[in-house]
């Protein structure tokens, strides 16, 4: 603020300089559009590593060709992504959350109802184990993603819940923080039954007298059954009954890992009164420990195993179906659906409006029929044209031969957009799914990766092609081209992708769509265009601040100030062409740019020119014989 003098002295005021740093965006981000197995429909995620898609949206799909996409692009170079996942086609099966619910007992009503955080049939591999607590009206709950053979994948444990309301009420507590599952419903103050299988209580535990032939439960766990050796020795306290009984179990069928791995608990449900509850190892979430006495042995009825008050619960709560005479009641299944079609595509695109990306990819659209597809591509390079992006077009599934890929291109007209480029042939990568045998796949996953490597090594003003534009994980080409094959594809604005000695597999064009010669485009290739819109956003963020300033010369000195000095950054990077700053760039805002009537009208004009740097697509080297002369 200006200092207004009241005393005698020296007084201090800072003036503002006028500098307002204009920062260049990123110019790499890259969107997928496409089906997952799993992950939230219909919202962008940002990732920032392979590891990231793979715990957000499942990895690798054989469906799914964005899967194999993602992994290119971050193979080759990518380092951010936004990944939106389509809906299901509504042709097909429905696409389903799957769920699990639980009764407060074998013959209780349905008190918990659990549904899978993201849709998809990858719900179905979620476990749910209610570990009861001293507390009846308490609970733990631990989830797990298991693999087919039951090895936990994921697991995720909430402890100490109640079905009250509060703060550790199972509703608030998992919602909040689960990337698995949500509480869809949970109703009454009853908990859920634990799993597991639970003896009756003990008021008071009597020694188990010693039998010198020895004593055994019979254990049955999914059909397979063995005689549990307790010994010979008298068993004093419940806690020696629990370790005795846990390893006599483990050592009835060591090759089984349901009895090699198996738990037994002292648990408290009741004030004061214990109960041993049973779990089976790792194997189907069904699941149940089943006890008899040997015909001669009273050890089960002395460890409460059978009889009154013994509960045989399933050893986890899972998807689907109820099981009879245990807590788990009917839940759902969940589906993937069908893979997106044309209207599905679209609508996902929306999900893209709030956040910043730069390159855009749909490997679907390569398998849609053709007039669907380009339904898709049109919509496509519209969005990316309204928000200053650019988009890869995939070449379809079938189109192989240098004919096919013209008379594709030529039909319609609308493919042309100078914010879009296309690359032929389709790649062929190894496939970890089908034991590492090559899978032909669209180009755009791998090409962005290489733009972001080429913006990072290089800046956006390189175009991504050439010697140092190697496609890694790309194993061979659908089509091998040769010169006069690629002499015939550039001039109609169709990059292809070229293998040679030494290189490797390259991107061998730096064209947009609207690169055709015949079309004479200031935009024609990718570099200049992409350097454009990199200006384009970049000044627009930067100059936010120039709303409802003064508009007159000290604002246009400011503009002037401040985009010069970005300009000028990039001239030093060497992103134009030109040996001064005046041959390379011009900024321009005064009154021959903003007139009085635009004053009045509140409208401040910038003009900003740039000498754009393009690529050396044909290198001519011109050779003259001399004729030999005779010294003077």
């Amino acid at each position: 603020m200006p200092v207004t003098p009241t005393y005698p002295g020296v007084y201090i005021e800072e003036i503002p300089s006028g500098v307002r740093t204009i920062t260049g965006v990123s110019t790499s981000v890259t969107a997928f559009v496409d089906f997952f197995p799993r992950g939230p429909l219909g919202r962008a995620v940002q990732l920032f590593s392979q590891a990231d898609f793979d715990r957000a949206y499942g990895g690798l799909d054989t469906r799914s060709e964005a899967s194999y996409a993602i992994r290119q692009y971050f193979l080759n170079g990518g380092g951010e992504a936004w990944v939106v996942r389509a809906g299901s086609d509504e042709t097909d099966a429905a696409i389903t959350n799957a769920a699990i619910a639980i009764r407060a007992g074998t013959s209780g009503g349905e008190v918990l109802r659990l549904r899978a955080a993201s849709p998809g049939r990858w719900g179905n591999a979620l476990r749910a184990r209610v570990d009861p607590l001293a507390d009846p009206a308490r609970f733990d709950l631990t989830i797990t993603e298991s693999a087919n053979d039951g090895t936990a994948l994921r697991q995720e444990v909430f402890r100490n819940l109640t079905m009250n309301i509060g703060a550790e009420n199972v509703t608030v507590v998992v919602n909040d923080s689960s990337q698995l599952i949500q509480v869809e419903t949970a109703t009454g103050a009853v908990a859920p039954q634990g799993n597991g299988t639970f003896s009756g209580e003990f008021a008071s535990f009597s020694t188990i007298a010693a039998r010198p032939e020895g004593r055994s439960v019979q254990v049955a766990i999914s059909g397979v059954t063995a005689a549990a050796e307790l010994g010979v020795t008298a068993i004093a306290s419940l806690r020696e009954a629990r370790d005795r009984f846990q390893n006599a179990i483990r050592a009835a069928r060591p090759d089984k890992r349901t009895f090699a791995e198996a738990m037994v608990e002292i648990i408290q449900v009741t004030g004061g009164n214990p109960r041993l509850r049973v779990l089976a190892g790792p194997g189907l979430p069904t699941d149940r420990v089943q006890f008899t006495a040997v015909a001669t042995d009273p050890t089960a009825g002395a460890l409460n195993l059978t009889g009154t008050g013994v509960v045989t619960n399933v050893q986890a709560y899972t998807a689907g179906a109820a099981v009879v005479d245990t807590g788990q009641a009917a839940g759902t299944e969940g589906k993937d659906g069908g893979r997106p079609n044309a209207a599905a595509l679209q609508t996902a695109l929306l999900a893209l409006k709030d956040v910043s990306f730069n390159l855009l990819c749909i490997p679907r659209t390569a398998d849609l029929e053709n007039t669907a597809a380009r339904q898709v591509i049109a919509a496509a390079t519209v969005y990316c044209e309204q928000r200053r992006a650019f988009y890869l077009v995939d070449v379809p599934v079938g189109i192989n031969t240098v004919q096919e890929v013209k008379d594709w291109i030529d039909d319609p007209a609308a493919m042309r957009s100078r914010n879009a480029a296309v690359y032929f042939p389709r790649v062929r990568i190894a496939d970890p799914l089908n034991g590492f045998r090559l899978r032909t796949t669209g180009a755009s996953g791998t090409v962005a990766g290489v733009y972001a490597r080429t913006d990072s090594e290089r800046g956006v003003w390189k175009g991504p092609a050439g010697a140092d534009a190697s496609l890694r994980g790309v194993q061979a080409l659908e089509y091998v081209l040769n010169d006069a094959e690629t002499g015939t594809l550039n001039p109609l604005g169709i990059n292809t992708l070229r293998s040679f000695p030494v290189y490797g597999t390259v991107a061998w064009g730096a064209r947009t769509l609207r690169g055709a010669d015949a079309l004479v485009d200031e935009y024609k290739y990718v570099p200049v265009r992409r350097l454009a819109l990199y200006l384009e956003e970049s000044l627009y963020r930067g100059t936010h601040w120039v709303v409802f300033e003064p508009n007159d010369e000290p604002l246009w000195g400011q503009i002037r100030l401040n985009l010069g000095a970005f300009m000028h950054t990039l001239f030093r990077q060497g992103a134009f062409q030109g040996a001064s700053p005046r041959e390379a760039y011009f900024v321009k805002c005064d009154k021959e740019t903003t007139t009085q009537n635009d004053i009045d009208l509140g409208i401040v004009n910038i003009v900003v020119g740039f000498a754009p740097l393009k690529p050396a697509e044909f290198v001519i080297i011109k050779i003259q014989q001399i004729a030999g002369q005779l010294a003077a």
